[in-house]
């Protein structure tokens, strides 16, 4: 066995596919490739896979990413619509009115390279403007205290592998010293918190799978993972960032969305009321990439 080699556990009975990412004398360090788990496991508990097989749980996944992903676009062709409709009402301009979007700015720090390619492609599917960086999670907090002076993002997403240390028996889900990263996410929190205290212009989006979500949520999150402990997609951050960055400031992002539409849903991600950073403006701009402007100074 190899770094880099695919493989189940045969305790778990293969429900999740993993990438070796470190062997040691007493086993292996395995990160989920669909889900944002971290786990320590017994060599001989692993079986090496030539391709990542289509689990019931990865079919079921890739099913309810397909929906999620069909809605955000369904909902941007009625926010489209609700834009003309409105500047006609409150702007009296012409019947089909030229204007210009600008929506929430993210700023996405992923843990995992091949997440952070996945997310980004999405981001730009979504026309979401997005920065991404590839941190390790212990190097998140100092790379947000140098990056969000630079960048000034309306939304920033801190993500990567978590899990809970069931080695660590007793273990008390509600101890931060029970999380693989938990802690790194919390210190990345904070930093942003300090950088920004308020909650509707900054919107933080933290966590991964099984992560402390009350622990991230004290820390000052909008929107983190896990209440229920369980496994969240890959992409589930990246969903809440882009629902947030498409939701207008003078509306609060729905609520009913991101617990039941996320591919994890209400056990995955939770969160507080939390207005949007999305905005319209006239008239049309044939480039808005010429417009030298932040949006949160608008």
């Amino acid at each position: 066995m190899n770094i880099g080699d695919l493989v189940v556990r045969k305790s778990y009975g293969g429900d999740v596919t993993f990438r070796v990412e470190g062997l040691q004398s007493d086993g292996a360090i395995i990160k989920g490739t669909e889900f944002r788990l971290l786990a320590d496991s017994p060599v001989d508990d692993l079986i090496q896979v030539p391709y990542e097989p289509q689990s019931a749980k990865t079919r079921q996944a890739h099913v309810k990413a397909h929906q999620t992903l069909s809605r955000l676009q369904q909902n941007r062709m009625e926010q489209a619509e609700r834009n003309r409709e409105g500047i006609v009402q409150e702007w009296s301009v012409q019947q089909d009115p030229a204007y210009f979007e600008m929506p929430g700015k993210v700023l996405h720090l992923d843990g995992d390279p091949n997440y952070l390619k996945k997310s980004m492609n999405l981001y730009e599917q979504l026309r979401v403007p997005a920065e991404g960086q590839y941190v390790h999670e212990a190097a998140m907090a100092d790379t947000l205290y140098r990056l969000l002076p630079k960048v000034r993002p309306d939304i920033v997403v801190i993500t990567g592998h978590d899990g809970v240390l069931k080695t660590r028996q007793p273990y008390d889900l509600y101890s931060l010293g029970s999380y693989k990263n938990s802690q790194n996410f919390v210190s990345a929190i904070q930093v942003a918190r300090q950088y920004e205290r308020h909650l509707d212009a900054l919107t933080i989006v933290a966590g991964a799978c099984q992560s402390h979500f009350e622990a991230l949520l004290r820390a000052g999150a909008n929107f983190a993972s896990s209440p229920g402990r369980i496994l969240i997609h890959a992409l589930d951050p990246v969903y809440v960032a882009a629902k947030a960055a498409f939701t207008s400031v003078r509306e609060t992002v729905n609520m009913n969305d991101v617990l039941h539409n996320t591919i994890s849903g209400s056990q995955g991600v939770g969160g507080v009321e939390t207005r949007g950073s999305y905005r319209v403006g006239l008239p049309g701009l044939n480039d808005l990439s010429t417009l030298k402007v932040n949006p949160s100074a608008v």
